[in-house]
């Protein structure tokens, strides 16, 4: 059985909406962002896997230790038949939980959903090639937008780790967790990964690795951009920030301009005049008590 891949929106769609998004998000009168998602093209998606193995990112191995002590439990209490997952993986927390599934003979289906088109293929076809009789499904989408695709539930185990729920801002969760429990039937079950408040110094360090990984990552953002919208940043011309504020709880990603210049971005139709260490807002990262 071979891996199935569908896609919600052709690419002249996909830029559309992109567009759209970059217009209004560095239209803001308050402050200029940019939709984290577009971080995550094939490069993208490439340097935060290696973000994930650095010393000071410690959010993948404490949620790596969690899960294999809790796998086996998490499967009994569950029962899926299907594994869901909104950010799509091939890595050793998700397999975890795909052979606690198949331990207990539970292991039909396995649906992935991304936004990086090329990462899911590769992510889908790996599990087609190393779970033999496993029914893989790829959605390529936006799991904002597009739960629906997932088609109704029933026996399923939805999926959301790596602490990815902390990039929506906090007002934003209700309406995601309605829309993903509109994608469950009684009896399903959904794990979520949420990034506990911590010491400061150790949130910093994690934004602000010592081999410049992270800010490598932060302005890949520029790039994407460039690729799908002809826009005409200079990455190098943008310093990478990240700190965490206190009040609201989170970190917060920008880039922050190196020099005055204007940027054209043809396919949001806008230029965009920034002066010397003006920011734009890349990610926020929300820490949970």
């Amino acid at each position: 059985m071979s891996a199935r891949i569908e896609r919600v929106r052709e690419a002249a769609q996909l830029a559309s909406r992109m567009g759209e998004e970059v217009l209004a998000g560095l239209s803001s009168r308050t402050l200029p962002e940019l939709p984290s998602k577009y971080f995550y093209d094939d490069r993208g998606s490439a340097l935060f896997d290696d973000i994930t193995r650095l010393p000071e990112y410690y959010q993948t191995r404490t949620e790596l230790a969690i899960l294999e002590g809790a796998a086996e439990e998490i499967v009994d209490h569950a029962l899926p038949r299907e594994l869901c997952e909104l950010g799509s993986g091939v890595g050793r927390k998700v397999r975890l939980l795909l052979d606690a599934m198949a331990r207990r003979g539970l292991l039909e289906r396995c649906v992935l959903l991304d936004i990086s088109e090329g990462f899911l293929v590769e992510s889908a076809h790996t599990l087609d090639s190393d779970y033999h009789g496993l029914d893989v499904r790829g959605v390529v989408g936006d799991f904002l937008e597009d739960l629906p695709a997932l088609g109704p539930g029933g026996g399923r185990l939805g999926l959301f780790l790596a602490g990815t729920i902390g990039n929506l801002h906090p007002d934003r969760v209700p309406a995601f967790l309605r829309a993903m429990a509109r994608q469950l039937e009684p009896g399903d079950s959904f794990l979520v990964g949420f990034d506990l408040v911590k010491d400061e110094a150790r949130l910093h360090a994690a934004y602000n690795d010592s081999a410049g990984v992270t800010a490598e990552f932060n302005r890949n953002i520029l790039r994407v951009v460039h690729v799908h919208l002809g826009a005409d940043f200079d990455p190098d011309a943008f310093e990478h920030v990240a700190f965490y504020d206190r009040d609201n709880a989170w970190i917060e990603m920008r880039l922050r301009a190196s020099r005055d210049m204007r940027v054209s971005i043809p396919g949001a139709e806008l230029r965009l005049d920034l002066n010397r260490g003006d920011e734009i807002r890349t990610e926020l990262s929300c820490k949970y008590t």
